[in-house]
């Protein structure tokens, strides 16, 4: 029940929770277990009829799924889709009453007009590049544990991870034998023996890798094996805002670091690029890290952290400009699946309570009828 005001104060006024109807779920390769059930859950759970299309990227998770949902799940109310983007792109072309799409902003701005046709809504999860500003006033071995786990955790292959890095040149001199030191701990004097270490899922992903190393200069790894998909954990120095590691999400184990004098100078750096997903800040002042709150626009935002509030279902996760629109997670994913619609039910035989807002107005009336839309009952559940 919702708060009526006096003109209706009769009434009851709700907000009914309906599904959509028909949903299409495009879901990611980088997690494709959680990322394709976490939605499908919230799609299902809200009355929607679901049209999974999994990645083909990570044929094994995309065999599995085939094989075990529909031992599960009501066949009336949901079907699966495999393929690659030729079948996204048919299933594109239907009649849809909502499409969620997790991946590229490429590939989310080819979504996002094939939904127009209809006038499909649509929630976008991309990617994009995400800033990590190590202030001078931090201690560097404190910081390189959560930059160094978040950054090469699942090799690299994360839409909120650290995608660069931005800090002084005496912080980066501080800095590299910290991070140094840290993927030693994490990962061994030969990391690609580590089980705890990560490969890029294939040879095409594994390709875009030589032009990325031949940015900048290699400070820590740089070592990789494309018949294993090996990429080792690698830091990059003297990284040019121009080069294409820089231009854009890098998606791999592969961590650069630019230099900025100052806080200032980092804030104008991510603000004259696109809005990133998620935006990191490290330092012992507060102030510093509400600086880089309030001065600029992401998705999330970690101060002294990194991405841990993925765990928490009690907050929404998504995008802000070209790093998408909409939100999930928890009850949200279920709000995100539901159309929100705003009832008035009004018990009958009143009609004569409700002619003062009949014309002919007269002043009196008119100031009653402000009076009366403008006072709120206290019936808020």
């Amino acid at each position: 029940t919702r708060s009526t005001n006096l003109v209706s104060p009769l009434d009851s006024v709700f907000i009914r929770k309906e599904p959509f109807g028909l949903v299409l779920i495009i879901a990611p390769w980088n997690y494709p277990l959680n990322l394709t059930l976490v939605p499908l859950v919230g799609a299902l759970a809200a009355g929607n009829c679901v049209v999974l299309k999994p990645s083909e990227i990570s044929q094994g998770t995309e065999k599995v799924l085939a094989e075990v949902l529909p031992q599960y799940l009501d066949q009336s109310c949901f079907a699966m889709v495999l393929g690659g983007p030729q079948e996204t792109g048919q299933l594109l072309q239907h009649k849809l009453d909502y499409i969620f799409f997790m991946g590229s902003p490429r590939v989310g701005k080819i979504v996002m007009t094939a939904a127009t046709k209809y006038l499909t809504p649509v929630t976008l999860e991309l990617g994009g590049k995400n800033p990590c500003y190590v202030d001078d006033n931090c201690d560097p071995q404190t910081m390189a544990n959560p930059v160094a786990w978040f950054r090469y955790f699942n090799a690299g292959q994360t839409c909120v991870a650290p995608d660069y890095v931005l800090c002084s040149p005496e912080m980066q001199e501080r800095l590299l034998p910290a991070l140094q030191s840290t993927i030693t701990r994490f990962y061994g004097d030969n990391p690609q023996s580590s089980p705890n270490l990560g490969r890029i899922i294939n040879q095409k992903q594994f390709q875009r890798l030589r032009a990325l190393l031949g940015c900048g200069r290699v400070a820590i790894g740089g070592q990789s094996n494309e018949s294993d998909c090996y990429i080792a954990p690698t830091v990059l120095v003297d990284v040019q805002e121009t080069e294409p590691v820089m231009q854009e999400e890098i998606f791999r184990p592969i961590l650069p670091i630019v230099n900025v004098q100052s806080v200032d100078e980092a804030i104008e750096f991510i603000n004259r690029r696109e809005k990133p997903l998620a935006l990191y800040a490290f330092s012992n002042s507060s102030q510093v890290v509400n600086q880089m709150l309030e001065r600029t626009s992401s998705g999330s935002f970690g101060g002294n952290e990194g991405f841990t509030y993925i765990s928490l279902l009690s907050v929404p996760f998504g995008g802000v400009g070209h790093s998408g629109m909409g939100r999930y997670h928890g009850k949200f994913t279920f709000d995100t699946f539901s159309h929100h619609r705003t009832c008035l039910l009004a018990p009958s035989g009143l009609e004569k309570l409700k002619e003062i807002r009949y014309p002919p107005y007269t002043d009196w009336n008119q100031q009653l009828l402000r009076w009366g839309m403008g006072s709120q009952s206290c019936t808020l559940l």
